[in-house]
């Protein structure tokens, strides 16, 4: 994960990536851990710092590579570009360019899950910018009330869309630092 952010970050200083490139780097922990926690058949939902994800859930560095590149070979035809890499083969459910949209969807999955009958868990991650947004607290709410299988993961890295988190939130003490 780390050498694929490393030259992906390389190549858009480089300009031969074009668009927005969000690196991942210093947080592939997280994802690590959680995806030696999770099965196959685990979906993972997360924002638009996406590579490490895809990669965790077995996207090939090929295909991810293709798509920053806007290649049809890409993991999403070289349409979504380095913050919508998304393969349901591989159960990631795509990352999301808008700040907390991937939470709703995130329990929208464990629901469907749920309600198949299934006993696969949707992994939701999050930035600590989208514990802001008001669909988090709806979301939360609905999840425990309806006892969906979903886990919320906050990757905290102490910027919201590259904001110092103390400068968004006077309530800097509850959110743990996860790198």
């Amino acid at each position: 994960m780390r050498k694929f952010e490393e030259k992906a970050g390389q190549l858009y200083g480089q300009q031969k990536i074009r668009g927005f490139c969000h690196l991942y780097i210093g947080q592939e922990a997280v994802v690590a851990g959680t995806v030696s926690a999770t099965r196959p058949t685990d979906t993972f939902i997360t924002s638009y710092r996406d590579h490490a994800h895809a990669l965790a859930k077995g996207v090939s560095a090929n295909a991810c590579m293709a798509e920053l590149y806007g290649k049809i070979t890409g993991c999403s035809k070289g349409k979504g570009g380095s913050m919508h890499f998304f393969s349901k083969e591989h159960g990631m459910m795509g990352g999301h360019g808008i700040v907390g949209g991937q939470i709703p969807l995130g329990a929208g999955i464990a629901f469907a899950e749920k309600y198949l009958g299934t006993d696969n868990v949707n992994i939701c991650f999050m930035g600590d910018g989208a514990v802001r947004q008001g669909a988090l607290n709806e979301t939360f709410n609905m999840a425990m009330l309806w006892k969906l299988p979903v886990v919320f993961i906050c990757e905290n890295n102490g910027y919201a869309m590259g904001t110092s988190v103390q400068r968004t939130t006077n309530m800097i003490d509850n959110l743990s630092k996860s790198v």
